[in-house]
């Protein structure tokens, strides 16, 4: 019962902390699809 508990408490530190890192790596649409040119793809 205590293994899975704390599997269950490290799933949720990890997703939480993937949260916060995924956060960080994301880009807004316009800075996603914006070429050097100034051209819209």
């Amino acid at each position: 019962m205590q293994a899975f508990v704390a599997a269950c408490a490290i799933a949720i530190v990890v997703a939480l902390g993937s949260v916060f890192v995924l956060d960080g790596v994301q880009k807004t649409a316009d800075e996603g699809f914006k070429s050097s040119t100034g051209v819209r793809l």
